[in-house]
């Protein structure tokens, strides 16, 4: 089975709960105030751990308390952190999760510490011990974001790994312009609908794939969030539509899309067809909203697959 590094942002999810918002100077009592591992790339390490893939993560947190919360989760989940740098300058990452009852979600967040993750910080020799890299949090990596972005991604295919790469919103309004430079060095580019339309600056997905395609990506998998995702392998075939899969109840959407990356690198680690590897990701995502957090809700490989089974939709 191949190895993952999973290159990213790791952020400290505190997570409230609640039913509107209080009106400024007053206090509103909430059911709960939790916190809990997030960031893309941490979310990524975490789940292929659970779902049997060997996850190391490459990332940065401060030398704070919500750093060694994080450094302390990965040690409880099996995560290798050979990767993770603790600068003393800088404080975690953290975000401000308000869950409303339908399961959306409102940030608040703090770049912290991956503003300014960096080229320098990553260690190539932890990036040779494994087969696949997967750079995700985009756009909230100033330093990294770009042409640092470009040259790792440049280094990582003259060492014959195969990449993904995902994305987070831009909210410097900047999107191609950051990140089109990188797409030649692009194995799966797996965006969101929304962070797709506007890095390609149009609507429709058969256009946006094939704007990717001629910037270089290889394969592109666009997340549609409930009605699942857009897969076209290549330039020359179509595109299809998989549609997620029926869940008991939806509690809390942090973290599906990171889950859907999360299954779908599972596939691809254990030699899966393209297809089969976003099942998986759809079947990942769906148990992600069944539980509060962005890890809380995965399974084993060998669940999703009995859980795709019974779905009528099994892996071939």
């Amino acid at each position: 089975m191949k190895r993952v590094a999973c290159v990213g942002i790791l952020v400290a999810d505190v997570i409230v709960p609640l039913d509107g918002y209080p009106e400024s100077g007053h206090l509103m009592p909430v059911d709960s105030i939790t916190v809990h591992n997030g960031g893309n790339a941490m979310t990524a390490a975490i789940n292929l751990t659970r779902l049997g893939v060997e996850a190391t993560l490459v990332g940065k947190v401060g030398a704070d308390a919500f750093g060694s919360f994080l450094l302390r989760r990965l040690e409880e989940e099996r995560v290798n952190p050979r990767g993770v740098q603790i600068d003393k300058a800088v404080q975690t990452s953290a975000s401000v999760v308000l869950l409303e009852r339908s399961g959306e979600r409102s940030f608040l967040h703090c770049k912290g510490a991956n503003a300014s993750f960096c080229l320098a910080d990553i260690d190539f020799d932890v990036i040779a011990e494994n087969d696949v890299v997967f750079v995700t949090g985009t756009y909230l990596m100033d330093t990294f974001d770009g042409e640092q972005t470009v040259a790792f991604l440049k280094r990582c295919r003259e060492m014959g790994k195969t990449t993904v790469l995902d994305v987070c919103w831009d909210a410097s309004g900047r999107w191609g312009e950051l990140l089109c430079d990188a797409m030649p060095y692009i194995d799966y580019f797996l965006p969101s609908i929304d962070e797709a339309k506007r890095i390609a600056q149009c609507e429709d997905l058969d256009k946006m794939a094939e704007f990717f395609f001629q910037k270089g990506v290889g394969t592109v998998c666009i997340k549609c969030g409930s009605k699942g995702a857009y897969l076209r392998e290549n330039a020359r075939d179509a595109g299809e539509m998989l549609p997620c899969y029926p869940v008991r109840r939806v509690v809390d959407t942090t973290g599906a899309g990171d889950s859907f990356c999360s299954g779908f690198l599972s596939a691809l680690a254990r030699g899966l067809d393209t297809r089969s590897c976003v099942k998986v990701g759809n079947a990942t995502g769906a148990h992600c909203v069944m539980a509060k957090g962005a890890t809380a809700g995965i399974v084993s490989f060998d669940e999703i697959l009995a859980f795709l089974a019974s779905a009528g939709d099994p892996i071939n």
